[in-house]
């Protein structure tokens, strides 16, 4: 069975690779450093199945990614999970807002992210 495709978007590639180690065994992984990436990746390739989306990028911030996303045909289907190491309610309520599915605070938990990861 062919894997499911995730696009992981993090300015700090050390980010990158925490999370690529939790998820590669089950997930195919692309990468984008910064949200102008992002968005091409993604309205490049349908097959993405989630995207994990920082917040606190430098240039496009996760918000905008996100609001993108979420207003383009070809890619508001696919579903955005906020990773950042921002907490607080009113964040949290800006990400739901924009159309993101869930929210995980880093730093991260393997097992919280591949739960919450495989639910969507």
């Amino acid at each position: 069975m062919d894997k499911p495709t995730l696009l992981v978007v993090d300015d700090t590639p050390t980010n990158i690779d925490v999370l690529k180690g939790v998820l590669q065994d089950e997930y195919r992984i692309k990468v984008a450093l910064n949200g102008e990436k992002a968005i091409d990746i993604a309205q490049k390739h349908p097959d993405i199945s989630i995207i994990l989306l920082d917040i606190m990028m430098p240039g496009m911030d996760g918000y905008q990614v996100c609001n993108i996303l979420k207003s383009n045909a070809l890619t508001q289907h696919i579903p955005v999970i906020f990773i950042t190491a921002k907490s607080s309610i009113s964040d949290e309520k800006q990400g739901f807002s924009l159309g993101a599915v869930d929210y995980i605070s880093k730093p991260i938990q393997p097992d919280i992210v591949k739960a919450r990861v495989k639910t969507q």
